[in-house]
């Protein structure tokens, strides 16, 4: 099939002088491809049959010199395309006389880029600043990958294979030191990307379908009942001292982050369908809302800090000075772990729940997980050590 290559001039798109424009039309394999030239002319001057424009047209010379190049131009474009063998259409001839990279010609880190794009104008809707920074993150060490193992600044798509992917986890943990935890998100966001390639016809398949990544789970640390007994105990004089070992208390009671403490409303407690009061929060990471009954210790510490005038149910305070404070209420009290705000989280799901028999399932919608999985991969340890005490309940039993 052959590029067939047509000028003609529009009757509908005129200059201040009167003259139409000229438009080129490209057909191939029966589709077409209109455009304008952006060359103007008085339409009576034109030999539609010659394909060219006549005297006493005064620039002459010059518009079918231009109309020479064009057709030259989509010619070279459309052999270009021949060659390299693949199928193409006559938006792919445009595209490539244009000098726009074909969708199967678009790089790695550029796709990374266009992505990254996307991802920034939800900033503010779906996502947080940090979020879109942790990509603009990955994408520099991806970038780094490429340089030091292809020795080029980007790869077309058709360059990946199976082993990149194991490749670039090695290089991240080798060259850049990340650690098992930090290197996955890396290659998560990657893999993103690549998904976003496949829906944009510039990757025909995912080449990384059975890469696994190397599971992390961190220990669970947080505060037995000794433990968490011994600073209910403890007073202490400086009252914003004493603030902070109660707000870290009131989230053992109720699994607050940080952020939800911070910003805990007047109007976030309700009382619900039990005549009990409850705490209605919309958990930030998640973006999903639950509710929380609240136990007698936290709402003890509530009525503490009460005060009629102020919407926030606790005064505002930072989340580094939060974690400082209960470095040294640690010291005082004998813990010896680092206690930081969110060993209170850790200590509510164990403790106060699972060592009480609360039920996994009851536990995940407490804490507000998006997913019970999420709930098993950090406390499944815990749930075993409950299996243990169980069973040895029974052995001493005679």
């Amino acid at each position: 099939m052959n590029l067939k290559i047509l000028f003609y001039t529009s009757k509908r798109t005129k200059n201040n002088a009167e003259k139409s424009v000229l438009i080129c039309r490209a057909t191939y394999n029966k589709c077409r491809k209109q455009f304008s030239t952006g060359l103007f002319i008085n339409p009576s001057y034109w030999n539609s049959k010659k394909q060219l424009v006549e005297s006493p047209e005064p620039d002459i010379q010059y518009i079918n010199t231009q109309l020479s190049l064009i057709r030259q131009n989509l010619n070279q474009a459309f052999l270009f395309l021949q060659v390299k063998g693949a199928p193409f259409t006559v938006l792919d001839i445009y595209n490539q006389y244009k000098g726009e990279t074909p969708k199967d010609e678009v790089g790695v880190m550029e796709a990374y880029r266009l992505h990254n794009g996307r991802i920034k104008k939800l900033v503010g809707i779906d996502i947080k600043e940090v979020t879109y920074s942790k990509y603009l993150e990955s994408g520099k060490h991806l970038q780094d990958f490429i340089k030091h193992k292809f020795k080029a600044n980007d790869i077309h798509f058709n360059m990946l294979r199976s082993n990149f992917l194991p490749d670039y986890e090695y290089y991240l943990k080798t060259e850049k030191n990340l650690a098992q935890s930090t290197l996955n998100k890396a290659i998560q966001r990657f893999r993103k990307v690549v998904k976003y390639a496949i829906a944009e016809d510039y990757l025909n398949k995912d080449p990384f379908l059975l890469f696994k990544y190397k599971t992390v789970r961190k220990e669970v640390i947080f505060l037995t009942v000794g433990e968490l007994k011994k600073l209910e105990e403890q007073h202490f004089e400086i009252a914003r001292i004493e603030n902070v070992k109660d707000l870290f208390i009131f989230c053992c009671y109720t699994g607050l982050a940080y952020k939800e403490m911070a910003f805990l409303t007047k109007e976030d407690i309700v009382l619900e369908f039990d005549d009990n009061l409850w705490l209605k929060i919309h958990r930030s990471k998640t973006k999903k809302g639950y509710k929380i009954p609240l136990l007698p210790k936290a709402l003890e510490i509530i009525n503490k800090y009460k005060d009629e005038d102020e919407v926030l149910v606790f005064k505002n305070i930072s989340n580094q000075r939060f974690n400082g404070y209960l470095k040294e209420i640690a010291d005082v009290v004998g813990i010896r772990k680092r206690l930081t705000h969110h060993m209170a989280r850790k200590t509510f799901a164990s403790t106060v729940l699972l060592y009480n028999d609360v039920p996994m399932e009851i536990v995940s919608e407490l804490l507000g997980h998006s997913s019970i999985k999420t709930t098993e991969m950090s406390y499944g340890k815990i749930v075993q050590k409950s299996i243990s005490k169980e069973f040895n309940r029974i052995k001493n039993i005679k």
